[in-house]
């Protein structure tokens, strides 16, 4: 029995090195559904995923920009849901992602930048959301939002502007299965990276490297054909784009290159 539980980790290891040789694309997707302790931790040749946001995209035509997302190398659709108070703009609600959610199977990440995110996550749950990121900033009682996202089966994501140090995040990272940093104030598209803000990432990597912790880094803001690859070296696992991927600068293909 003791020979059994020394060797099967390493044996486990060496399956999934050739499983991802041979099913490099469907490992990336696999490793987001998966994104458990004890098994993320154990696959470290994940490639950086982009993930399109649709706050970019053709609002009267919505159900053709998750299309395109799919057709050119999106991994995660990400849905920005703004309610006017939190941030100036109003944007997404449950109604309109439950109608996207019959036209992929990708995983949906809805972003709320939303003042009181508890309110919103049942009915966004119920929509189609399969991640649920929501603001530090924007509620007192980030642990029970965390448990609240987790009880209804979904993977929980936390939320940073660029005013916000890493450190407030101490007691929530050995929970959340995400950590966004955005690196533009959020509330509009198309806005230049802060470059600064990169810092974060490498201190959330550094982080996580030191604790066994297994969250994924997501960088939101200036994402395009010429930042991109600052934010993959310093530590991202998702880069979210939507001004330079729905006009056609930056995709799926551009991220293989790297």
């Amino acid at each position: 029995m003791l020979c059994v539980k020394s060797c099967t980790p390493l044996f486990f290891k060496i399956f999934l090195f050739f499983f991802k040789i041979l099913f490099s694309d469907f490992f990336d997707l696999l490793y987001i559904w998966t994104q458990c302790k004890g098994f993320a931790t154990i696959i470290d040749m994940k490639k950086t995923l982009l993930a399109p946001s649709l706050l970019s995209s053709d609002f009267s035509a919505l159900g053709a920009a998750v299309a395109e997302i799919e057709k050119r190398g999106g991994k995660i659709v990400h849905i920005d849901v703004m309610d006017g108070s939190f941030v100036p703009n109003i944007t997404i609600g449950q109604p309109v992602v439950a109608s996207l959610r019959r036209h992929s199977e990708l995983p949906f990440d809805v972003h709320l930048m939303v003042l009181h995110p508890e309110s919103q996550i049942d009915s966004f749950v119920e929509a189609g959301a399969d991640m649920i990121t929501f603001h530090y900033e924007a509620c007192v009682h980030h642990h029970r939002v965390v448990q609240q996202i987790h009880a209804a089966g979904k993977k929980a994501g936390i939320s940073i502007v660029p005013s916000t140090p890493v450190s407030v995040l101490k007691e929530l990272l050995p929970f959340v299965d995400l950590v966004l940093v955005m690196t533009v104030n959020p509330g509009f598209g198309g806005q230049v990276l802060i470059p600064e803000c990169l810092t974060k990432v490498r201190e959330l990597d550094d982080i996580r490297k030191k604790m066994g912790y297994n969250y994924l880094i997501s960088v939101d803001g200036g994402i395009n054909e010429s930042t991109f690859r600052d934010a993959v070296d310093a530590g991202s696992d998702i880069l979210v784009s939507g001004s330079a991927f729905f006009s056609g600068r930056l995709d799926g293909e551009s991220l293989e290159k790297i």
